[in-house]
């Protein structure tokens, strides 16, 4: 039976088509905040102000039972191959569950992730207290990791967000783009006696970054490092280790992970080098406890209040029921300035497919177009459109409880910054009307004709969709929790969309035909058999 043949989801579809309450009219429900209020491992959902009753929120929770989201979940954690296309277990929660004396993944794999987490751990002291030393003999002072996609986003957006625990002794950069400039910025701001190199790809044939890394061993040579010493000043990070150590990596400054690890989960595994190096591997060890605090909620606790199946429903709700194509992701917090582009790639990545996991072509919505960036700067951007525009676009916004920023004024700096995410989740939710509108612009002095005239512009249907996410504060802890919240947010949808979430072939294609192209660029031909309009791009080109 196809999704939406389900009872569940007709029921869901029948209270759809009973117009709601404005949200301004459903923020007054009696118990609201009993069930759309939840909190675990140091952060809180609040979901007032989604479009939901005390029926439709029933309803979704009937859906995700029908869905079978408690066995979904545990055939992953066990170990079953649930990345059905690849034949793969999915297991990335393994490598946060040091801290489970029976794990369901078993003791023995427990024991290798251990090993490997205390070898990079141990590397990553290394470098951060000058053991490790470029080919003039000095500490080792500036570190580059080199990757793209998950190699990428989730190390440089931690290494952001923990920003305040960076290491003095030891400056990082990244470069995740094959295009030379952003290459040479980096280099120009390094020592070639002092750099070190993380080339970070699962396969370990990922083209973008293995140019880059040639381009940074060249580098090297031309800045006088002898050929032999060269290899001393990289470390690879992979799940291909044997091509690691076949193409001169020192077999100790490979670090592994596994196939079972999807690179925009990898995060947790050796991939977090940089994060170790720039935070050092205790903050690096409290980010896998807070992730796995999320985890042990999400295995025990109940449908109904368990926080990632309520992020997961208000989208379902928000996606399929309300027409909404976009979610906003938008932190009132700084140091989360990359959240929402990690957040993107683990999203759609995941939920942007159609077919099922039998194959047929879906009949109903998937992923959403997941962006944003910092909720104040949006304000002064996009919220425009957010207020007034056409488009329905559901909001997260995730706020700090508490700022330690130690400045002599971020009390009423952190004041101001949560008093913008209140007004903001206020005005999208709830709005304001023709009528208010003209009671404001009359109290303002202006003359009756003229608050008519302006009312219309200076109205505000509201109605938005808005989840707020509160952490106590920002650390590596709540930043882990966080992080896999959305993780098993994504999850429990593809699961209810009865989709594949963990491979990713709508990347393959364009990779194919990239190398392709490069071929005939190095050979400056054109083929025949191309189309034509490609072919005259090609021909421009190379002629």
């Amino acid at each position: 039976m196809r999704l939406t043949e389900r009872p569940a989801w007709r029921a869901l579809a029948a209270l759809a088509a009973q117009p709601l309450p404005h949200l301004r009219e459903l923020v007054h429900e009696p118990g609201r905040g009993d069930y759309a209020r939840l909190s675990a491992a140091g952060i809180e959902l609040d979901f007032t102000r989604q479009r939901i009753n005390r029926a439709v929120h029933d309803a979704l929770l009937a859906l995700a039972q029908d869905a079978g989201i408690e066995a979904q979940r545990d055939a992953m954690l066990a170990g079953e191959p649930v990345n059905a296309t690849e034949g793969r277990a999915v297991l990335h929660v393994a490598l946060r569950g040091g801290a489970d004396a029976h794990p369901p993944w078993g003791s023995q794999l427990a024991a290798e992730i251990d090993a490997e987490l205390a070898r990079t751990c141990d590397f990553a002291d290394a470098v951060r207290e000058g053991r490790v030393r470029g080919f003039g003999g000095a500490p080792i002072r500036h570190v580059v990791s080199l990757g793209i996609g998950g190699s990428d986003l989730g190390p440089r957006m931690a290494c952001e967000a923990l920003a305040a625990h960076a290491s003095d002794a030891v400056q990082l950069h990244f470069v995740s783009n094959p295009d030379p400039a952003q290459l040479y910025a980096v280099l120009c701001q390094a020592d070639p006696a002092t750099t070190l190199f993380l080339v970070s790809s699962k396969t370990f044939t990922t083209h973008d970054t293995l140019i880059n890394a040639a381009s940074a061993r060249q580098w090297l040579l031309d800045h006088g490092c002898p050929a032999q010493q060269v290899p001393a000043q990289f470390a690879a990070i992979t799940a291909n280790a044997a091509r690691a150590v076949a193409e001169g990596y020192l077999p100790q400054q490979v670090f592994r992970f596994w196939d079972w690890v999807g690179g925009r989960y990898s995060l947790w595994s050796a991939i977090g080098l940089p994060v170790m190096i720039a935070a050092g591997p205790h903050q690096f060890r409290a980010l896998l406890d807070g992730a796995h605090a999320m985890d042990t909620h999400f295995r025990n606790a109940p449908l109904a209040q368990n926080l990632p199946v309520a992020m997961a429903l208000c989208g379902i709700w928000n996606r399929n029921f309300l027409g909404a194509p976009t979610q906003l992701v938008a932190p009132y917090a700084a140091p989360l300035a990359k959240l929402p582009a990690y957040l993107q790639q683990q999203d759609m990545e995941s939920c942007g497919k159609r077919v099922d996991a039998s194959g047929r072509v879906v009949d109903h919505a998937t992923g959403a177009i997941v962006w944003g960036g910092l909720g104040l700067d949006g304000q002064h951007a996009y919220f425009q459109l957010l207020h007034q525009g056409t488009h329905l676009v559901p909001a997260d916004l995730i706020g700090t409880r508490r700022c330690e920023v130690p400045l002599p004024q971020a009390r009423t700096h952190h004041q101001l910054v949560l008093a913008n995410l209140l007004a903001q989740a206020s005005a999208l939710s709830c709005g304001r009307t023709q009528d208010e509108t003209l009671i404001a612009l009359s109290a303002s002095g202006l003359p009756p004709h003229e608050a008519a005239r302006l009312a219309p512009h200076r109205t505000f249907p509201g109605n938005v969709p808005v989840s707020l996410l509160w952490l106590d504060t920002l650390d590596a802890a709540s930043l882990g929790a966080l992080i896999a919240l959305y993780e098993h947010k994504v999850f429990v949808q593809a699961a209810i969309w009865g989709i594949h979430a963990y491979d990713q072939w709508g990347v393959e294609l364009g990779k194919t035909i990239a190398s392709d192209i490069q071929a005939c660029l190095a050979r400056r031909e054109v083929p025949k058999e191309m189309d034509p309009v490609a072919a005259a791009t090609l021909a421009s080109l190379v002629g």
